[in-house]
């Protein structure tokens, strides 16, 4: 049985829900927000906080599993020297999501997501 083990499969095959979060997550770390909708936002944030976790324990082998989800190498030196320093003493929570309005076309709810202070 699958008690407990849900997943958002955003309606794509695993190969492409698998990309599609790893390139919003190299976005994230690179701009310190992203823009997109609710359901991809949410997906996402569980990533990026499994790789802030990641890189508080700062070993080497906690670098190398960031650098296996992350696309850029630049990407992973910025997670692990600058984006962590705020979050040494936190327990949880670094990202926040702010509801937006629904996107002009198709009416999808969007959403911001970005990095706690």
């Amino acid at each position: 049985m699958r008690h407990l083990r849900k997943k958002n499969l955003l309606g794509r095959p695993a190969d492409q829900r698998k990309a599609v979060l790893r390139t919003l997550a190299n976005s994230f770390f690179k701009t310190g927000e992203i823009k997109t909708t609710l359901g991809k936002a949410k997906a996402v944030q569980r990533e990026i906080e499994k790789l802030i976790t990641l890189a508080k324990r700062g070993d080497m082998h906690a670098r190398r599993q960031a650098a296996s989800f992350l696309y850029e190498k630049e990407v992973v030196k910025k997670l692990f020297n600058e984006t962590v320093g705020s979050f040494k003493s936190k327990k949880g929570g670094y990202t926040r999501l702010i509801k937006t309005l629904p996107r002009r076309g198709d009416a999808a709810p969007t959403a911001i997501l970005q990095l706690t202070s």
